[in-house]
């Protein structure tokens, strides 16, 4: 009897002590909700105000004009060329959107600039052209494009917003992009974007998209907020964090009036597409 009590306490040590640690990994800044507070409630346009119907392609100065009029906040995609330009930009290579070869950050920005969006006249815009734009209008939400280790990226950014006074919120897929921000800009919100990052069998660094979809890689970037995929919000790794952690949570991408009434009662942030509403503003 001795024996069986020993081994059962043995056994819940090491359940406690497997949670504990589980928790630990997964936990984000506890702080964060205060951090995020000011942008609960903001509708943010996915790649801008965007409708290729009217011309508007994704991520251009007129679909962020577009967001500005609506009173919409900014969700937007930032690269760093192989000149060391900050680009807004969502694909690592140009196919889709321009029609051309080459990645981007492995192109020079004066080629760049020859390139047009999804057959319209409307070039790649700089960053510095964006902020110049918005100026503070509305808040911005920057997803920061890391597809390596080297996190240049996020020197240039900073420097890029010292002097923006808008306010402003960082994310990425790439928790590297998260732990600079906490080592350096430690006071700047800071985001994990995430989904089912393992869905097909050949994923490439499966054992890193394994961690950050289920949100483990929190333990080295404490996020201030998760930006999760709707489509994937049953995540368990998801819902210890909005569920016990109450860390802030933002949907994306929304698609339809359904969508978004339903994330209203369950998140506090929410990243739509106008193109997927029947061209309507949302009503949230």
């Amino acid at each position: 009897m001795v024996v069986m009590m020993k081994g059962i306490l043995i056994v819940l040590l090491v359940f406690l002590l497997g949670n504990v640690i589980l928790l630990y990994l997964l936990a984000p800044r506890l702080s964060g909700r205060r951090r995020v507070h000011p942008f609960f409630g903001v509708k943010w346009a996915h790649r801008g105000l965007h409708d290729i119907k009217k011309g508007i392609p994704e991520n251009s100065i007129p679909a962020f004009q577009a967001a500005i009029e609506a009173g919409y906040g900014i969700e937007l995609d930032v690269h760093l060329t192989k000149d060391g330009k900050l680009v807004v930009f969502h694909d690592d290579d140009f196919r889709r959107i321009c029609g051309e070869k080459g990645k981007v950050e492995e192109t020079d920005y004066a080629r760049m600039r020859t390139y047009r969006l999804s057959r319209t006249g409307e070039k790649i815009p700089l960053l510095s052209e964006v902020l110049r734009l918005v100026d503070g209008k509305v808040p911005l939400l920057i997803e920061v494009k890391l597809p390596s280790a080297d996190t240049e990226v996020c020197r240039r950014l900073d420097e890029e917003l010292q002097g923006y006074r808008g306010k402003y919120m960082v994310q990425s897929f790439n928790s590297l992009v998260l732990r600079w921000m906490k080592k350096h800009r430690n006071e700047i919100p800071r985001g994990q974007l995430s989904e089912n990052l393992t869905r097909k069998p050949d994923t490439t660094h499966y054992a890193l998209r394994f961690c950050v979809k289920y949100l483990l890689s929190n333990c080295m970037c404490r996020p201030d907020f998760i930006s999760y995929k709707w489509a994937d919000r049953k995540n368990p790794g998801f819902l210890v964090n909005k569920k016990l952690f109450h860390a802030p949570v933002a949907a994306w991408t929304l698609h339809g009036e359904k969508d978004l009434r339903a994330a209203k009662r369950s998140f506090d942030m929410y990243i739509f597409e106008l193109n997927d509403v029947g061209g309507k503003n949302p009503r949230l």
